[in-house]
């Protein structure tokens, strides 16, 4: 790959200053193209995951919790400890914050509202409570800080090597519930018909469709905020939408191509195990690799909202008990992610970056 090119996706700010100097057709035909690009290997990667589960024997929601959700928040992993490293904590500490706020208000909101969503009790109740769980340990140990360092709370690097054990545990332990009980674990899973790839081949169609994924959300990201910067959109509107949305466009991807293949059961898995892995692999991540300083408006604001949506989804789950979401709860989810965004637009709260 060329040099210059790998730097332009790696470095956001290099990528912007590329996207800046192209002309306002030759940006939408880069939207136009990456969005091509996303929905075609949006739809590898979801075949990939049928096949694997076919061949495994693992529930597709499984999967979706765990191989597709690494997947997907590896890049936010990164991003964050880079940001960690700059001198940036909002940033890092936003991008987990930010990307849960979204990942199940919007995503799965629309997800539920668009399409008959099943609610596998089996796994739900399961990681379910371990993604409410984890979010609410986030919070937790905030406060801590914020009683013990009244002046500039901060998530030490301790807090993040217990975060990143607690990941493990967690992979451990889903991998554990899903072979224990994999036949309830399928049940509601619509039969595939056909011969199935091979391992390596749903692998390849797996990773290789997440590679495309996240290298063609890196260069809409930019290219979109460009054209909406050069159309009069303001700038923190921009900053509040963007910045979340960016982050969870392969999550919003993944939903569409799997709602789209009649397979739903995998954008439930990869948002639950979106959320609780940007709490313990991308805000662990971040703080092992240096202290985190959380920024006074996580606990007024971005905190309330994170856990306000957690909790309503755990609700969900427990209020259904025939099998399948409700329309009216992904609207309110939908909701609650609206007022968020309005809210903080109109009370010039900043996104979740600090």
């Amino acid at each position: 790959m060329n040099p210059d090119l790998w730097r332009w996706i790696g470095n956001g700010e290099a990528l912007a200053d590329l996207v800046a100097g192209l002309p306002s057709w030759g940006l939408l035909l880069l939207i136009v193209a990456s969005i091509a690009v996303l929905s075609k290997s949006a739809d590898w990667m979801i075949d990939g995951v049928v096949h694997l589960a076919r061949r495994t024997g693992l529930p597709r929601i499984v999967i979706g919790a765990t191989v597709i959700s690494l997947g997907t928040t590896t890049p936010e992993a990164f991003v964050s400890v880079t940001a960690a490293w700059m001198g940036n904590p909002g940033l890092a500490l936003g991008n987990g914050v930010g990307s849960i706020i979204c990942d199940t208000g919007l995503i799965f909101g629309l997800t539920v509202i668009i399409a008959a969503v099943p609610v596998n009790r089996f796994i739900l109740n399961r990681t379910g409570w371990v993604q409410v769980g984890s979010a609410t340990l986030l919070v937790v140990l905030s406060l801590f800080m914020l009683v013990r360092m009244p002046g500039q709370p901060t998530l030490t690097r301790w807090v993040g090597i217990f975060l990143l054990v607690l990941l493990a545990g967690y992979l451990y332990v889903t991998y554990y519930w899903a072979k224990k009980g994999a036949a309830v674990a399928t049940a509601g899973e619509a039969e595939e018909s056909g011969p199935a790839a091979g391992l390596v081949n749903s692998l390849i169609l797996i990773l290789g469709g997440l590679l495309l994924i996240i290298v063609a959300a890196r260069i809409m990201v930019p290219s979109a905020a460009e054209l909406a910067h050069r159309i009069g959109v303001p700038e923190d509107v921009i900053a509040a939408t963007m910045v979340a949305f960016g982050t969870s466009l392969p999550e919003l991807m993944t939903a569409i191509a799997a709602i789209r293949r009649g397979h739903p059961e995998i954008t439930v898995g990869n948002i639950v195990g979106a959320d609780v892995l940007n709490c313990l692999f991308v805000i662990g991540a971040a703080a092992a690799a240096k202290p985190l300083e959380i920024p006074s408006n996580f606990f007024l604001f971005h905190f309330p909202a994170m856990l306000i949506i957690l909790y309503s989804f755990r609700i969900f789950i427990s209020m259904n008990k025939d099998g399948k979401f409700k329309r009216w709860q992904g609207a309110w989810l939908l909701g609650v992610y609206l007022v968020y965004i309005v809210l903080q637009y109109s009370l010039n709260i900043g996104p979740a970056e600090g």
